[in-house]
């Protein structure tokens, strides 16, 4: 198994690989993660709903060791990574984080949410600071009318 430390290192790597040969290269990469975790998650957040989604990220607010405030309501599930486990990593690192590499998050989550008939309104922040902010609605107005708010856009 790749230590974590590594992984994350390596992740970097590929994303500003797959982008120099152009951003579609990187994007269908997203893609592909995208369709295991619709195989992953697909079924389960489709019948548990945000319930289902906060019992999911709990869990790897705990594996993954994420400094993560998640707070589930009756509207959406909010997360807000206070410090991301992942960015860190790299940031750590001697190499330069790739500009996209926070765009990771929504390149696989955003599919499993439109599988799963949720939405997804996503504040990604800067891959040079380990922050970032989400929240994931039932309600397809609710999510539009935050994100309008917040000047974000819903996805998917």
């Amino acid at each position: 198994m790749i230590p974590s430390d590594h992984f994350v290192r390596f992740y970097n790597e590929v994303f500003k690989a797959l982008e120099e040969k152009g951003r579609e290269h990187l994007e269908a990469y997203w893609e592909e993660i995208g369709r295991q975790q619709i195989a992953s998650l697909g079924e389960r957040f489709r019948k548990g709903g945000i319930k289902a989604c906060h019992d999911y990220w709990q869990r790897i607010k705990i594996e993954e060791n994420c400094d993560i405030e998640i707070q589930l309501t009756p509207d959406y599930l909010e997360m807000r990574m206070l410090r991301c486990p992942s960015l860190s990593k790299v940031l750590d690192s001697d190499a330069e984080p790739s500009p996209s590499y926070c765009d990771h998050c929504p390149g696989w989550v955003t599919p499993v949410m439109a599988y799963a008939g949720l939405f997804y309104v996503k504040d990604t922040g800067s891959p040079t600071e380990p922050t970032c902010y989400s929240r994931i609605y039932e309600d397809r107005k609710k999510a539009e009318a935050f994100a309008r708010e917040r000047g974000l856009r819903v996805l998917p």
